[in-house]
């Protein structure tokens, strides 16, 4: 049947894929009912954009795919739930939206281990989940590439991005030789300060690390933390808490004359919108030292999809009155993944998307990106670079001195090598 299906859709032409589908007898009861995907991301707390933005991801792509005569012609429905950072609720959530809401699809998740726990669910749901947000190595290299679980997608960056790209960078910086950690204290944090320790100890033997300081979720005051680096006397800092936690850490470091006395600052996702709109008002005080990344950085695309972004760019400021987050872009993405996974099965059923993501290519905003068959992450390229402010935006944003990698350079490649942590 689903040779059949591809056939058909390939062939639809102008009267589109519902009308042939029918005009052959293949709909049936289930293709028309309404597509449901089932979102969740963190609504509360320190974090609480983040889960805002995944929301406002999903639900304008879904906006533009109705208009647009939905999915095999089937209205797009969206339940959004809180994850609250916690993987108890992460699964539960999980559970109530495929069994009581009847989701076909789920997108979304922001912490690392909302998303391993999520993994062995989701096979017992036998439900894709496209994450869009939870970074950690794991769920794709050991949860996809080891244990097998295919309902695991990836559409964001993994920690590859903040680690291995930040090594491959500050590999070039001969005048920073000493280097400490403030480290968010669970998984992503753990895992991203590891990979980029080893990577730049591979590139620049002569580098130490001096010290580490580790905060718990909802941390408030990071004096004490920022304090107990400096001690050390490092040339600069890696951090990873995100969200309001990394302006608050910003915001401590500066009242401590941090970068008076570090060459540089590393913040990994701080390309994120709500952290630079929170340092808005400090962007000076960082003295060009404070670079940063994100897994979409709205004001920055490949070439070929650039016309693509500034659509999406533009419909989400009219939407939303603000810029996108990288978890909104994601989002959106995944969303269209599906659509087009869906559209090329011919079918919502989980083995025929799952195929037709393997290998998948599509145009998104942040650029091309390519859904790699072995572990399910979606390879795309996102520079890295110096926070500042620059006249054509109202916040300061990742402008400066742009370091654009090739993926292939600093993506981890199957067969995957334990990280040691």
């Amino acid at each position: 049947m689903k040779t059949t299906r591809r056939k058909l859709l390939a062939g639809a032409g102008a009267i589109g894929a519902t009308a042939y589908l029918s005009k052959y007898g293949i709909r049936g009861a289930r293709a028309q009912e309404p597509v449901r995907i089932g979102g969740q991301g963190a609504l509360s707390g320190a974090h609480a954009d983040y889960g805002r933005q995944i929301q406002m991801g999903a639900t304008l792509a879904i906006e533009e795919i109705n208009e647009q005569g939905g999915i095999l012609g089937r209205p797009v429905e969206l339940n959004f739930l809180d994850e609250e950072l916690r993987p108890d609720v992460a699964t539960r959530n999980a559970r109530v939206q495929v069994d009581d809401w009847g989701a076909d699809f789920l997108v979304g998740v922001d912490s690392s281990g909302s998303a391993l726990a999520m993994g062995p669910v989701l096979a017992e749901l036998d439900r894709i989940c496209v994450f869009t947000h939870a970074g950690t190595h794991r769920l794709t290299e050991e949860l996809v590439a080891g244990q097998g679980i295919k309902q695991i997608f990836r559409a964001s960056a993994p920690v590859y991005q903040e680690s291995i790209l930040a090594a491959h960078l500050f590999a070039q910086r001969q005048d920073i030789t000493r280097w400490a950690n403030i480290g968010a204290d669970y998984e992503y944090g753990h895992a991203n300060w590891a990979l980029f320790k080893q990577t730049l100890q591979q590139l620049r033997p002569d580098v130490e690390f001096v010290a580490e300081a580790w905060a718990p979720f909802h941390t408030i005051d990071f004096s004490g933390h920022v304090s107990s680096v400096l001690a050390a006397e490092p040339h600069a800092i890696y951090a990873t808490p995100w969200g309001g936690e990394a302006v608050s850490l910003l915001r401590a470091a500066l009242v401590m004359g941090a970068f008076e006395q570090l060459e540089a600052w590393w913040q990994a996702m701080g390309a994120s919108v709500d952290v630079l709109e929170g340092i808005a008002g400090q962007i000076d005080q960082f003295n060009g030292k404070l670079w940063a990344t994100g897994r979409y950085i709205f004001n920055w695309s490949e070439e070929e999809t650039r016309d693509l972004n500034q659509a999406f760019n533009e419909a989400f400021q009219k939407r939303w009155g603000r810029f996108p987050n990288y978890s909104a872009e994601c989002t959106y993405a995944a969303v269209y993944s599906l659509k087009q996974a869906a559209e090329t099965a011919g079918s919502t059923d989980t083995a025929e998307v799952i195929e037709a993501m393997e290998g998948m290519s599509i145009r998104t905003p942040a650029g091309v990106r390519n859904y790699r068959a072995e572990d399910h992450q979606a390879i795309y390229t996102v520079p890295a670079g110096r926070v500042v402010k620059l006249d054509d935006y109202p916040m300061p944003v990742v402008g400066a001195d742009l370091f654009i990698e090739d993926p292939r350079e600093y993506y981890r490649w199957p067969p995957f090598e334990a990280l040691e942590y």
